[in-house]
């Protein structure tokens, strides 16, 4: 298995979104977070050998990590044709240089698609541009799989665990971390602007 650091400088060099889409908050996870998140889900035994859904995948790093560590098949879900074309490019990019199981495509809004499997891992939007947009993605996700790992405001945290309980779902972990978004769009005054940010791990 890849160290957690190699992980982490591979997505690195993976593409990035160039003109992300404020709309649909198109914001790539960092890949150094990326990397001990899935790592975290592989030591927890979610990673290898699992079917993986990756929903608003945008680039892809969180699913590309699931590959690089073992993940039999990843379906990448985005409803954007631009985020599925760069999440398609890296893929192929990583493909190339290791041996990496099974790469699915899904052009499609979260509220429309339907699948089993066995682990989501998502970085889905905030809802800040969309009212309970990540609440839509959170419901999808119980309804997809028996364990998921989900990043989301640390204020969301309240909201989260009853999210969870109404899905009897629990909260089993959650790791923290400090968000460097930077700067993408005219009106950002700020080169990087953080923001905390957990990802909490929910088994049914």
């Amino acid at each position: 298995m890849f160290s957690k650091s190699k992980l982490a400088i591979l997505l690195s060099r993976l593409k990035d979104f160039e003109r992300p889409n404020v709309k649909l908050e198109q914001y790539s996870t960092p890949s150094e977070i990326a990397a001990e998140v899935v790592y975290r889900a592989a030591e927890l035994g979610d990673i290898k050998g699992k079917s993986i859904l990756d929903p608003a995948c945008g680039p892809g790093f969180l699913g590309i990590a699931a590959l690089l560590l073992g993940a039999k098949k990843v379906n990448f879900l985005d409803a954007s044709k631009e985020a599925i074309a760069l999440c398609r490019e890296n893929v192929r990019s990583i493909s190339k240089e290791y041996n990496i199981g099974k790469a699915e495509f899904t052009l499609s809004r979260i509220q429309d698609f339907s699948g089993k499997y066995d682990v989501v891992v998502q970085n889905p939007p905030f809802g800040t541009k969309i009212r309970h947009h990540d609440r839509d993605f959170l419901i999808k996700a119980f309804e997809t799989a028996s364990v998921v790992y989900s990043f989301h405001k640390v204020e969301s945290r309240d909201f989260l665990y009853r999210i969870s309980a109404d899905n009897n779902f629990r909260i089993t972990h959650a790791w923290l971390f400090d968000f460097a978004l930077p700067a993408s769009q005219k009106f950002h005054k700020r080169r990087i602007h953080r923001i905390r940010v957990g990802c909490w791990r929910f088994k049914k």
